[in-house]
This record gives structure tokens, sequence and C-alpha cells, in this order.
């Protein structure tokens, strides 16, 4: 059977009353659209209630379901020890998207549980379903770092795995909206906040779920948003399904935004597979991209597809410009897939006898050698966007008041360590975030003596 029903909500502690003291008046809005979602849960009567949450257990590459026959909780973190809960998993369920995973090689499964209690961002849902509707069974699932696109994919497996049972399934969302919405909020304000509260509350109402995965990850985190893959996931959960859409609330005074919407499944709708409708999106706009590449990127591309292919390593074509050739220079190669680095891998001088040679050996590198990233395969080759930086000489500055982020990259020594950090980069802003990253790339601790370098980049895209 089915989703029945599913659900985006927030998860603020304050709206429990033994928390808020008061203070979840401020949101009286947002309570009565949980109590909505609360009564429309009870009317459907699930047997299993899946949850996913950003403050379940989390990896960077590898999605975490929660194990055993059963987990407990409370609030005693928010003073409020006295609410509690004891809920039972669905272990059947479990079982069948673990073996799921297992068979298609998907990163998800239960092994890895670092903490067994319920987090606040699975207990907070919890305690208005609750106070409606005692029965169902739960499966708690956490998010990770990988591509938005993965999460889809695995929303699509958590379908086909209910579908494989006969269970009445209603799918919660959980995850608060932008962190920095006002000056006088927890986090501050940042103008990407109500950027992302207002793109994703249209979004969700139009259930225009394709639209999801376009949010850009330097985006996301200025945003400070916390529950963007858990909407993800949800989506992806509701693939190829017709939706009632009930857009019920958003909020925005305490500085966090909380929205609130249920979605009805009405039945099969073959142009809701959005996951198809992104990806040959994305390939259209990097094939268009790539009719824009200059000589620089078209012989990385070519370097890297000769040797993910065939296993050879390219030798250098005819026609290249004569400087290609004759001069020679540190070389960075930058991949992105999807929006997020893929590799990225570069000799801060020469180490080839021309910069040809260079870009083809740092895109073999930045595509099979990043140790950050498995190697690439030949199957994401039409998804993947090039950079090549060219290094200038690298020169000394006596203080970080001769630096510019924009305009110059920055090399940081200590002793024989070194980090480097280019110019430019989406999210770095600062010079102090430039030094900070190029830093723990060195593996160089606060308050050694370093030494600064910069250097400028001709970016080729």
């Amino acid at each position: 059977m089915a989703i029945l029903g599913a659900y985006m909500v927030p998860h603020p502690p304050m709206i429990v009353p033994d928390i808020g003291r008061g203070r979840e008046k401020e949101i009286e809005e947002t309570i009565r659209a949980y109590e909505k979602v609360a009564e429309d849960i009870a009317k459907i009567k699930p047997e299993t209630i899946i949850i996913t949450s950003p403050h379940s257990v989390m990896y960077s590459d590898y999605f975490h379901i929660s194990p055993g026959k059963k987990a407990g909780g409370s609030f005693i973190n928010f003073g409020a020890g006295n609410v509690s809960f004891k809920e039972g998993y669905d272990e059947e369920l479990v079982n069948i998207l673990n073996g799921l995973a297992y068979k298609s090689d998907f990163p998800a499964g239960s092994l890895g549980e670092k903490d067994k209690n319920l987090d606040h961002g699975t207990m907070v849902p919890l305690w208005f379903i609750r106070n409606h509707y005692k029965g169902g069974k739960i499966v708690r699932i956490g998010l990770s770092g990988l591509p938005l696109t993965e999460h889809y994919k695995f929303g699509m497996m958590i379908q086909e795995a209910i579908n494989m049972t006969d269970r009445r399934c209603v799918f919660v969302a959980s995850g608060d909206l932008s962190h920095k919405l006002k000056d006088y909020g927890p986090y501050g304000f940042a103008k990407e906040g109500p950027i992302y509260d207002e793109r994703i509350m249209d979004i969700s109402e139009r259930g225009a779920f394709d639209e999801m995965l376009d949010f850009d990850e330097t985006f996301c985190d200025k945003a400070a948003e916390c529950g963007h893959r858990s909407f993800v996931i949800m989506a992806g959960a509701l693939d190829g399904v017709e939706l009632e859409i009930d857009r019920l609330s958003h909020e925005d005074v305490t500085g966090v935004g909380y929205g609130i919407c249920i979605f009805h499944p009405k039945g099969p709708d073959n142009r809701r597979h959005f996951l198809d409708i992104y990806m040959e999106k994305l390939k259209k706009r990097v094939e268009a991209e790539r009719e824009k590449e200059d000589q620089y990127v078209k012989l990385a591309r070519a370097s890297l597809e000769s040797y993910i292919k065939y296993g050879k390593v390219l030798s250098i074509p005819e026609g290249l410009p004569p400087d290609m050739i004759r001069n020679r220079a540190g070389v960075f190669v930058s991949i992105h897939k999807h929006g997020n680095l893929r590799g990225c891998i570069g000799t801060i001088g020469p180490t080839e006898p021309s910069i040809a040679q260079e870009i083809i050996q740092n895109a073999i590198s930045a595509s099979t050698r990043d140790p950050r990233f498995d190697p690439i395969t030949e199957d994401e080759l039409d998804l993947l966007e090039i950079n090549v930086d060219v290094l200038g000489q690298a020169e000394s500055v006596k203080s970080m008041d001769e630096l510019d982020v924009k305009k110059y990259g920055v090399i940081v020594s200590c002793g024989s360590r070194r980090g480097l950090l280019l110019p430019d980069l989406e999210g770095v802003d600062t010079v102090e975030e430039q030094v900070s990253i190029a830093m723990r790339k060195g593996r160089i601790n606060k308050g050694e003596k370093i030494k600064l370098e910069r250097f400028e980049v001709i970016r080729h895209i």
C-alpha cells in the first residue's frame, strides 16, 4: 500500500508547553497547523509513521535507518524530562528498506547507531501526533551529506519498500526552515534566509518538487536551514504521485522559519517523476555550458574522459593555443556535479613541461585521486562541470591586509606544512575565512607562526 499522507513540519522544542512555558504562544499559527496535521494522521490511522529528522544519526555519505525493536527519549535536555516517549520500530519495513539498499548498492542502512535515544526532530512531531493518535510503529531515518539527488532517490526507495508491504503509512518530513530571518533571532540575519523560506514554501505549495533539487549547497548553508534534505526525501517518496496540497502555515516571528504543509496522494501521475525531469534539465544545462568551454577546459574534460573510459593518458592534441604548449604554471582542475564539488586537485607550481600537460595530469588526479571523493565513474561524465585555474607567480605578503578574497588566492605555510585556497570561491566571503580554510588544509593550528603568500589566477570555464 502506498503512502496515504505526507507532512512537512518543523520541530521547535518551545512548541511543547512543558518546554515553552508560555513562549509557545508566540507561534500560535504553527501550533494550530500542527494540530491539523495530527488530526489528519489520526483519521488515516497509519500502521507505520516514517519520520525523517536532521537530528537523528547523520553521516556524510550514508543514510542511517534506526535499528531495533523500540526506542525511547525525553525532553530532558530542554528542561522537560517528564515529557517522554516509548516507540516501537517497524522492523519488517526497516529490513525491506535495508535489503533494497543492499541489493542496489545504495548508501543506506542500519549500521553505526551512535545514539539509541530519540532526537527532538523526531519527538516534537510525535508529541502532537500522540496527543491524537496512539497507534502505529515508527521508522526513524537520518539525513546525509550526499547530494540532493541521492536524497530524492532514497525517498523513491522508501516508496518502493512501502509498496512491497500492505502497510498503511504516512511520511513526516521534520525540519525547520531558515534560522537567519531576523536580527534578533538566535543566529542573526542573512539575506539568504527570507529568500530560502519564500522559495521552499512556494515550491511546496505548488508541489514542484523538481525545483527542490535546484537549491545550491552554499545558498542553503548561508540560509542556515535544517530541513531541506528531509523535504527532498519526502518528495522522492511521493515520486510519480498526484497530490492534493494544503499549505497550512508559515511563521518567522522568532527568527527561525516554521512551515507546515499537508500532501494527500490522489493516485499515479506520470508527469511527476521529478528526478527524471531534473536530470534532463541538468544535462541540457551542462551541454549548453560545454559548448562555451574554452580550450583549457576542453582539454581537462578530454583528459579525464580518456582516462575514465579507456584508462589512457591523453596525448597533447593538435591545435592548442601556443601559450598552453610553451608556458609552464601551476594548475588546478575543479569538478562539480549537481552544483557540489566532485573533485579538485592542482599544483602550486609547474611540475610538467607545459601548461597543457599540467592540465592533462591534474584533470586525471582531480577526477580519480581526490581522497575526499570516490573516483568519478563513466556514467557521471555527462553531468560534470569543470573549471581550470592557471596560477600566477606567488608573492609574499606581510599581513592579511594585503589579501583580497576575490582577487587573490592564498598560500599559508608553517615549516614544511602548506595550505592553499583559490580566490573567488562561492561561500568564502572574507579574507579571514580564506586563510582559516587554507590553514586547515595545511594542518596548521591557530596560533602557530605562519607565512602568507598571495597569487592571482586566470580562471577558465
